[in-house]
């Protein structure tokens, strides 16, 4: 179950740095989770206990480009967003193996 909600942590300096001061972690989930199963997939993947989720839909955008053959005209795929805060005192390692 946890493979398939969880897609991948996001890992930018503002998720990293809102990670180190309140405990909040970025995840791309699967467009079809919901927030308990966030919850449960986190807590089971890497060992903490989550205080809230809050989840955002980012819209695919409209993509175009000048090539030498016309306009390259595409969409960027739309994807969910969670934003996860850990109980105090919790956190999660992304480079402990690095």
């Amino acid at each position: 179950m946890a493979t398939t909600v969880l897609v991948k942590p996001i890992i930018t300096e503002k998720s990293t740095k809102s990670g180190e001061k309140a405990g909040k972690y970025a995840f791309r989930v699967a467009k079809d989770a919901n927030k308990l199963e966030i919850k449960k997939a986190i807590e089971a993947t890497y060992n903490v206990q989550v205080d809230s989720v809050n989840t955002q839909v980012n819209v695919g955008k409209k993509k175009i480009r000048q090539t030498k053959k016309g306009m390259a005209i595409g969409m960027k795929s739309s994807f969910k967003k969670a934003h996860v805060t850990l109980k105090k005192g919790e956190v999660i390692d992304f480079y402990g193996n690095v």
